[in-house]
């Protein structure tokens, strides 16, 4: 790491917060400071982009403006209104926590670090986050952008992928820590989205481009250091869309393993359906460690005597393109059902 003089750190943080004073991006959930929008929007925009992510924010809110609507409500409505952001587990952790809130708070929202980190599916980054934007707690939300942005100033070559990354920059970020440390959060993350980006920064916009060692370098497309890189695994998966007269059928996944309490189509079938398979898709579909590439059969039963049989025999839940609506597939899945709906308008 390269040396930046000890009197210019707090400068740092400093002039952060004049820049966003100034270029705060008008986001609805910056006119509050309720710790529920807070925590809800921390968790939409994890893995989203903003511009992405906003209607789906919107209308959860909507839905579920407040911790004691949300623990309330059915996980499948929860998982519906999830719709389109994907990472469903988020869905299932952010109900039991709303749960866990009116159990174990009495409905009201933890105003300690260490307390908001007890929720379920609550990390360091979001806790800090929620702490230091409702509750003035003094804890920098380390997260992506932070490690960009202090290795870009710092001209800091420690391994972002390293098990020790999250608690040496956050060593790094108390060195610049203003007073005011919920709007400093919120100026790395738009610093990091809007200036200080992966790809091609706009570093003579940068408001700190004069106390940036990889700026002064010009070295800036040399951090952050990754050197370790999470290899994507192989799954094969097999689905039988077995349908007859507008309506298939359905069953929902356990809480293990990937799309979790989403709906899915039968995975295997009895021989006497067989016969009915009339064609196979094969689709595939990428998520963050896994490669997917899922095969799904056709199976049009034209006998209403076979149809009953199987269904009486087997746990399946009959439905159709419109009711299907109301429930959360896998992408892939979804689109499917999409495309059997045109094509049986079609015939």
């Amino acid at each position: 790491m390269e040396k930046i003089e000890n009197s210019d750190f707090k400068q740092i943080g400093n002039k952060l917060l004049s820049w966003y004073k100034e270029n705060a991006r008008d986001l609805p959930f910056r006119q509050t400071k309720n710790p529920y929008k807070i925590w809800i929007c921390e968790i939409v925009f994890q893995q989203t982009r903003i511009n992405q992510g906003l209607n789906h924010y919107n209308n959860f809110i909507k839905r579920f403006p407040d911790v004691k609507t949300l623990a309330e409500s059915l996980e499948d409505e929860v998982l519906l209104y999830w719709k389109g952001l994907g990472y469903y587990s988020r869905a299932i952790n952010i109900h039991k926590a709303a749960q866990q809130i009116m159990n174990d708070y009495h409905g009201a929202f933890p105003h300690e670090y260490d307390e908001i980190l007890k929720l379920k599916g609550v990390g360091k980054y979001t806790a800090a986050a929620v702490s230091s934007i409702c509750f003035d707690g003094k804890i920098p939300a380390v997260d992506g952008n932070f490690y960009r942005v202090l290795s870009r100033i710092f001209a800091d070559d420690f391994d972002i992928s390293n098990s020790r990354a999250f608690i040496y920059f956050s060593e790094l970020a108390h060195l610049i820590l203003p007073e005011n440390v919920g709007d400093f959060n919120q100026a790395m993350m738009d610093l990091g989205s809007e200036i200080c980006k992966p790809k091609n920064p706009l570093c003579h916009e940068c408001p700190l481009n004069k106390n940036c060692l990889a700026f002064s370098l010009n070295k800036v497309s040399e951090f952050p250091v990754k050197t370790k890189k999470v290899k994507a695994n192989d799954l094969d998966l097999k689905y039988y869309f077995v349908h007859r007269n507008g309506e298939f059928l359905i069953q929902q996944r356990k809480d293990d393993f990937i799309w979790k309490k989403l709906f899915e189509f039968p995975p295997e079938i009895s021989e006497e359906l067989i016969p009915f398979i009339k064609s196979v898709k094969t689709v595939n579909h990428k998520l963050t460690h896994k490669n997917l590439s899922i095969e799904i059969f056709n199976v049009e039963v034209d006998s209403e005597e076979v149809w009953k049989d199987f269904i009486a025999k087997n746990d399946f839940i009959v439905t159709n393109v419109e009711d299907s609506h109301e429930k959360s597939f896998p992408k892939p899945l979804e689109n499917y059902i999409e495309n059997y709906h045109t094509a049986y308008r079609i015939l």
